[in-house]
């Protein structure tokens, strides 16, 4: 059994659904109608405990559905009050620790390649956070062992559960790792900084990538499919379009800086240096003066010249050019 979500009327509604094989390939069914609000199941008899209301237990049984131990409470868990919620969270998660430890069994011999690629990629991004995933081939198959004995629909409830810990500033990032938009450019850093890639490139194949799924009748196995984008995938499209790249690394910004520096670069001025009576006369004053100038007086008088030189006041850019090559001459004789 698991949680299920929809969206109707722009309220959230919850359920309760169950994965079911059927003819060697899982299906899903809804058991059970919680409404907007879940947390009306709960209740709390005083302390830090709590109980899921027994009508629930018995509906199940109606349906000849038999609730396994902490099942129902994981599935109201989100629906917990906060403050109890944080006083068993420890508890909860050493007794999920121990239900785990196992006898170890003989080695599962399938490939992890029965499962979709789109389905590994988002694991490894949710549970590692890894962009690159060319090595994708060489992470263990235990991690991918919780897509087992699932309904496509309790996969895709089981990832907008796990997505809900995404940080807005990864989604679109995300977005283009679990669509593998990657693979479809050369540039090294192609794996790290996406936003430095041609915008409008990265956009037609990641449409491309998104109806291709969306019509992978496999992928889709034991749901019904149709000709509008499937809402399980109406997400990621949100994502992506509707959400930026945030910075991932100091090299990445790195790299976007140093592309930006040059965008409008212009070669330095010609190093040429002015004689002492040249520069007395871009000063208006003698050279002599110049030379008993401190470096405090040549700061004051170059920012009384430049105002009648400089370009925006009207003045001539040539001199103004000359000018200020003379003035940084100068200022290297001054202590």
């Amino acid at each position: 059994m698991y949680l299920a979500q929809t969206t109707v009327n722009g309220q959230t509604h919850y359920s309760i659904r169950e994965s079911y094989l059927h003819k060697n390939q899982f299906l899903n069914r809804n058991l059970l109608d919680l409404g907007i609000d879940p947390a009306q199941y709960i209740v709390y008899p005083g302390g830090n405990s709590f109980y899921i209301h027994e009508s629930i237990e018995e509906r199940l049984n109606d349906l000849d559905v038999y609730p396994k131990n902490d099942e129902l409470e994981d599935i109201f868990w989100r629906f917990l009050d906060p403050t109890i919620k944080r006083a068993l969270e420890t508890f909860r998660n050493r007794q999920n620790n121990l239900k785990h430890r196992k006898v170890p069994k003989a080695r599962d011999t399938q490939a992890a390649s029965k499962f979709h690629g789109f389905d590994q990629r988002r694991i490894l991004y949710l549970r590692c956070g890894n962009t690159n995933q060319k090595n994708i081939t060489c992470v263990p198959h235990k991690l991918f062992q919780v897509l087992k004995d699932k309904s496509r629909d309790e996969i895709e409830q089981m990832f907008m559960e796990m997505e809900r810990n995404l940080s807005v500033r990864e989604y679109k990032t995300y977005a283009y790792v679990i669509f593998n938009l990657q693979d479809f450019f050369t540039q090294w850093f192609a794996q790290t900084a996406p936003k430095l890639l041609d915008k409008k490139a990265v956009d037609e194949h990641f449409m491309e990538e998104i109806c291709r799924l969306n019509s992978d009748i496999k992928f889709w196995s034991g749901m019904e499919t149709g000709n509008s984008l499937n809402e399980y995938l109406v997400r990621y499209a949100v994502m992506y379009f509707d959400y930026d790249y945030a910075p991932k690394s100091f090299i990445e910004e790195y790299i976007r800086n140093f592309i930006n520096s040059r965008r409008d670069y212009h070669p330095p001025f010609t190093s040429q240096k002015a004689t002492l009576e040249e520069a007395g006369t871009l000063f208006k004053t003698t050279s002599d003066e110049l030379k008993k100038l401190s470096r405090k007086d040549l700061v004051r008088l170059y920012r009384k010249r430049i105002q009648k030189l400089h370009p925006d006041k009207g003045g001539d850019h040539n001199k103004f050019i000359k000018l200020t090559q003379a003035y940084h001459h100068l200022l290297r004789t001054k202590t």
